[in-house]
């Protein structure tokens, strides 16, 4: 019969686990700190749209117009791209016109007209109910109070989209940035 005996020193074996542990964190830290600063550099066009150009669609198009509205100074300076039709109000001056979409608000397809204020000098070659695209800048202006307002840049007209109808803002959508 072979019997072995070891002695364990508690202040050596605490001394070995600390010193594994403290490694252990270190290596983590080297790693996180890493990837943050590394990938952040590699990965920012994942980020960032490829353009300067913010394309709204159908999906998001009442989110965007109602994040816009809740927080003009954020989105002063962005640009964007959307399809509407142009809805003009009496009070608006020559140059003004909404870039309106219908939105839905009941199951029996009852809507309100919703859409961003727009200004261009060409916008006098269109008629009222004229599907255009637009291209432009978010400013903020003054129609009736601080209001964000659309300073066009390309204007040209399109067909009706077969998706023309949008919908309320979603309850939970939650802006995570600038962009839109």
């Amino acid at each position: 019969m072979f019997i072995c005996n070891f002695k364990v020193n508690g202040s050596k074996l605490f001394k070995v686990f600390f010193s594994c542990i403290t490694l252990l964190l270190i290596f983590i830290l080297v790693f996180v700190t890493f990837k943050v600063f590394y990938g952040a550099k590699n990965n920012t066009q994942a980020c960032i749209p490829q353009s300067d150009v913010s394309e709204i669609s159908v999906n998001n198009y009442t989110n965007v117009l109602k994040t816009v509205h809740d927080d003009i100074d954020t989105y002063v300076g962005k640009k964007i791209n959307f399809t509407g039709y142009v809805y003009r109000i009496l009070d608006f001056k020559d140059n003004q016109f909404v870039l309106a979409r219908n939105m839905i608000i009941s199951s029996d397809f009852k809507y309100v007209v919703v859409g961003f204020l727009c200004e261009s000098d060409k916008i006098s070659e269109f008629e009222d109910g004229t599907w255009v695209n637009v291209t432009g800048e978010i400013t903020k202006g003054d129609y009736h109070g601080d209001m964000p307002i659309i300073l066009v840049t390309e204007l040209n007209k399109c067909d009706k989209p077969t998706d023309e109808y949008v919908y309320p803002p979603d309850d939970d959508y939650i802006p995570t940035s600038s962009w839109l």
